[in-house]
């Protein structure tokens, strides 16, 4: 019912910049907060960052002041903008939303299918 479709996967120098993209789409009634998670070889997966309805934001330690989170809610869009990568940022990243189908059904958390983000010289 609710399909999200990640985009900007690559491989990027160190030091490089890349930007992520995931739209939301199909029976949405509301979209609450989105978010970006990885997962790197052998890890599990965490949190990257956070945005809320409001455009409040909230991210990792590892990547404050080099990832930046933003959402089009117009679109039902939202990015990851990444700067300054390493290395250790190389990882298959997940888009998630939280949303509604109907305006009485509970919210529920949607995935996307995963993007390869390989910083590598």
């Amino acid at each position: 019912q609710v399909q999200l479709v990640e985009s900007g996967e690559g491989l990027v120098q160190p030091g490089g910049s890349l930007r992520l993209s995931c739209a939301a789409s199909g029976r949405l009634f509301s979209v609450n907060a989105m978010a970006w998670y990885r997962q790197a070889p052998g890890k599990e997966r965490e949190l990257v960052a956070t945005i809320t309805g409001g455009g409040s934001t909230n991210y990792a330690d590892s990547v404050k002041g080099r990832f930046a989170i933003s959402r089009d809610n117009a679109k039902n869009t939202v990015y990851l903008q990444m700067n300054s990568l390493n290395p250790e940022d190389t990882a298959v990243y997940y888009c998630n939303v939280n949303a509604k189908t109907r305006s009485f059904s509970t919210a529920m958390d949607y995935w996307g299918k995963g993007t390869l983000v390989t910083v590598s010289s």
